[in-house]
């Protein structure tokens, strides 16, 4: 499934609470949730590469998986 990641969540990547969280550990989270997500909703639990622990909120379009912002620990 293709994974987009909005603008804000990859803005939200510069702050420092998601420090060490990368766009390729979000995309590795979203591929990670089973199913079909049809409305927003939060994922809890993943861990980046560099250990840090983030949510994230996702939801499924036409194009893919949208993850709409990320949440760090």
């Amino acid at each position: 499934m293709k994974v987009i990641v909005t603008v804000h969540a990859r803005q939200r990547l510069h702050e420092e609470r998601q420090r060490g969280i990368r766009v390729e550990d979000i995309i590795r989270a979203a591929n990670q949730i089973p199913g079909s997500v049809p409305i927003a909703t939060r994922f809890r639990g993943f861990m980046s590469l560099s250990g840090r622990t983030f949510d994230i909120v996702a939801k499924d379009i036409a194009q893919g998986r949208l993850v709409i912002t990320v949440i760090g620990k």
